[in-house]
């Protein structure tokens, strides 16, 4: 396994840690190194990859392992984020990126398991995925992911 196809992998999946540093950084200083960290433990985590699971899988177990590690280091938790710029063009685009930013927000007050949960389901992932990278079963995924709508939808309705 050398380096150019870590590389080649990292960038076909590098949606992953994008999204996954977004729903728990607070401003850009803290994405653009929650970022560095995740692609370093993933370098050196990268000869214990077996290939059991697919990469994506993989990536995002040591993304949201080093993001939440990371979190609990600097044991300083804003879910305050300030909203940028909108883009006044299109009232319909506004809307859209309101709505998004209205469920972004409402996800962020989830905790954090919580939140890894949904960010998987929301990205495509199948509930026996979510369980293996969460170390539940797929049965407590199931129900947790049943609370989780319920309460962003309580959320999103205030």
């Amino acid at each position: 396994m050398s380096e150019a196809q870590f590389l080649e992998a990292v960038k076909n999946s590098q949606g992953i840690i994008y999204k996954l540093v977004g729903l728990y950084a607070n401003d850009a200083e803290e994405r653009k190194d929650l970022y560095q960290e995740v692609l370093l433990q993933a370098w050196r985590s990268w000869s214990s990859f077996r290939g059991d699971a697919k990469f994506s899988t993989w990536l995002y177990r040591i993304s949201l392992n080093t993001i939440l590690t990371q979190k609990r280091k600097s044991s300083r938790i804003d879910y305050m984020e300030s909203l940028e710029a909108v883009d006044r063009a299109s009232s319909e685009q506004t809307q859209k990126r309101e709505e998004v930013e209205r469920l972004r927000k409402a996800i962020r007050t989830l905790p954090e398991t919580d939140r890894a949960l949904i960010s998987m389901h929301l990205d495509g992932y199948e509930n026996p995925e979510i369980a293996e990278v969460l170390g539940i079963t797929v049965n407590h995924v199931a129900v947790k992911l049943h609370r989780c709508k319920q309460q962003l939808a309580n959320l999103l309705k205030q």
